[in-house]
């Protein structure tokens, strides 16, 4: 699995535990072992534009994914498919407001931002209250088992 990570928002973030918790999610779904994923790190007027500009909405926002080649997790005896998963962009600044509301550190925020990005590149989505349930269950139980293994 290949995790590549840029940061261009200037701020400082613990990039390793970003690819550990990112190769975790991708081990945890199983995901092909060849996959690639990218991770960007970006200013909030860079997630301002790509929220705007793919989204159509105003304003940054903590994650965005961009999925490429539609990979799906793999099952149980069925080999999962080979290819690029995607692109997870999130914005540190405003991960570490959401962080200081909810009382927990950055990398906390962060993990569970890329894991949340990271389903959304497996097809996952929360648009529905059965989705947000089956999504919201998966992410817990991924980053419970990321920090167990700690």
């Amino acid at each position: 699995m290949s995790v590549e990570l840029t940061n261009e928002s200037g701020f400082p973030v613990d990039e390793e535990s970003l690819q550990a918790v990112t190769i975790h999610a991708m081990a945890s779904m199983k995901v092909h072992p060849d996959a690639d994923v990218a991770i960007v790190l970006v200013d909030e007027n860079a997630m301002a534009d790509l929220h705007l500009q793919w989204m159509d909405e105003p304003g940054p926002t903590d994650v965005l994914s961009f999925p490429m080649d539609e990979l799906r997790p793999g099952l149980e005896g069925d080999d999962a498919a080979e290819g690029i998963l995607g692109d997870i962009v999130l914005c540190p600044t405003v991960a570490q407001k959401q962080a200081d509301a909810a009382g927990h550190s950055l990398m906390d925020e962060l993990h569970l931002l890329t894991v949340h990005g990271m389903l959304h590149l497996l097809g996952f989505d929360h648009a529905e209250p059965e989705e947000e349930k089956e999504m919201f269950a998966l992410q817990g139980d991924i980053l419970r088992s990321f920090e167990g293994g700690r």
